[in-house]
């Protein structure tokens, strides 16, 4: 296993997380934090949006540099966290 796989973390199941969006100037909610368990992480870019039959998928970047990949299911509006990788911030 190299480095870069040891800091990059994907799950098969996602995890569900609670997402707090800005409505932006076309009524297109955009997430601002999201909170993973205890932590509340605070988003400071949106890298990448795109969209699928059933979700939106939102790429975003925290202030470490930690990069997350979120799902927002159309129907239900259920939040998940879909993939992880760790920033190089710090380290």
């Amino acid at each position: 296993m190299s480095g870069n796989d040891a800091t990059r973390t994907t799950h098969d199941e996602a995890l569900a997380i609670t997402v707090e969006c800005h409505a932006g100037y076309r009524g297109e909610e955009t997430p601002r934090r999201f909170r993973l368990g205890e932590r509340q992480v605070e988003i400071v870019d949106v890298i990448d949006r795109w969209l699928a039959p059933d979700h939106r998928y939102f790429k975003v970047k925290d202030a470490l540099a930690d990069l997350y990949i979120l799902r927002e299911d159309s129907s239900s509006g259920r939040w998940e966290l879909t993939s992880f990788h760790h920033g190089l911030a710090g380290g």
